[in-house]
Parts: structure tokens; sequence; C-alpha cells
């Protein structure tokens, strides 16, 4: 027998891809598929959960898979680590895998872009989604930045310091870090970070044309989850870089 997954919010671009894979792969087996009317006592009897709803229904999943000790992928976006830490404080004897990007490009973006920051001050975050999109900023914006103030505080940097903070123009500040969300009609999932020194700009890019960007990532935080115990935030996490 595989891991039972069940997907909640099966009816959605991204449940309905990790519904697709793990009927596809020989080690998984689909336990359940969720949707806004469904009970959340169908999850009972899986591995691991698979939620992509939205932040609110993802509080209430959450709470339901630690009180029964389900492992549980999530990929609702909303949530920071910060508060992601406080909702889980019961999940030692379970597996919690927040996943803000399940694309490995996205992932190594984030990381080229926190290493990057140790060596600049002058730093944004520009993201672009489809109108749809309810939430700004987007959750790999947020963990993109929370990444880059993690690594500009080990390298003694202050992440405070960013020139015009407090412009109504300026976007949002998460982390030390201004970010500037974009909704517009077809546009892909795309992210830009911009570094500025002494006379030159370093972009770190990231397009993702597809929601089959995100199927790599996907099997692989599954599988994770299903081995893991605690409480784990971001892809890079999961895959070990």
């Amino acid at each position: 027998m595989g891991i039972r997954v069940a997907v909640v919010g099966a009816t959605g671009r991204m449940g309905k891809l990790a519904v697709e894979l793990v009927d596809a792969a020989q080690d998984l087996e689909l336990h359940a598929t969720l949707d806004s009317k469904s009970e959340l006592s169908e999850v009972i009897g899986a591995d691991v959960i698979f939620e992509a709803t939205n932040l609110e229904a993802s509080k209430s999943v959450l709470d339901f898979a630690i009180s029964k000790e389900i492992s549980l992928v999530i990929a609702t976006s909303g949530w920071t680590e910060n508060n992601i830490l406080s909702a889980t404080s019961g999940c030692e004897n379970s597996s919690v895998v927040l996943i803000p990007n399940f694309s490995v490009g996205s992932v190594l973006g984030s990381k080229f872009a926190a290493e990057a920051a140790k060596y600049f001050d002058s730093i944004e975050i520009i993201e672009t989604h489809h109108a749809g999109k309810k939430d700004s900023p987007s959750g790999t914006a947020t963990r993109t930045a929370e990444m880059i103030a993690a690594s500009r505080k080990e390298s003694g940097k202050d992440a405070g310091l960013v020139p015009g903070v407090g412009q109504e123009a300026r976007g949002q500040v998460v982390s030390g870090i201004p970010i500037h969300s974009l909704r517009l009609e077809s546009a892909s999932a795309k992210q830009e970070v911009l570094l500025a020194g002494d006379q030159e700009l370093l972009a770190i890019s990231h397009v993702a044309t597809s929601v089959q960007a995100y199927a790599k990532g996907i099997l692989h935080a599954i599988r994770f989850a299903n081995s893991s115990k605690g409480l784990t935030v971001g892809l890079d996490k999961v895959l070990g870089i």
C-alpha cells in the first residue's frame, strides 16, 4: 500500500494538480478529495493531507490535522513564518510542511537572493500574478523577504535600513524589505528581486509559465511530510538545499 493522501481544495488549480499527481504516482494512493462542501472528517485514515484552500480554511485544516496527528502539506498562501510557528505548537507527533512555492526554480531564486542580500543594502521585490489571486503580497514574496532578512541578520547587516520606507507608493514592507504586488489579467507567476549597490544592479528573476512547474515540488513535499516530524517551512528545507 502506498502513502494515503487526502487532497483538501481538490477543485482548485493546485488541488486538481495534486489529485492528478497522486493518481499517477506508484507510491501514493488517493484517499479522499474534499471541496468546500466536504466534512474534514473525510480525511481520517490518510497518512498525509495536501491542503490548498484559503487562509481561514487552512487554519481549520491545520488544527484538525494536528488533533488527529495526520501529517499535513500546506499550499495555501497567506501564512508567514511567525503565524505558522504560533499555530503549530502541538505538532510534535505529526508533520506540518508549509510550502510558499513548490517550484524548484523559484526556491533557488529566493535562495540566491538571500545570499546576495549579504552584500547589498538596497533591496526590493516585485511579484506578479494573475488578476484573480486574492492575496498580496504572495506567500513566495513574503518568504523571500523573510529569508533575505534572516541572511542579512546572520551577516551582521541591519534589515531595517531601507531608504524611503513609509512612502505610500513603496509597497508593503515585510521583514524590512519592500514588496510590490502586481495583479494582471493573463499574467504568469513571476518574482523579481532587485539588489542595488554602487553603480550596479543585480536582478534575480523567476517565471512559472504553467501550474506544472509545481509538480515536482508537490510530490517531494508529500513524501517528505510522510517521513518527518514537527514543522518544516520552505521547499528548500524539503530538498535540503
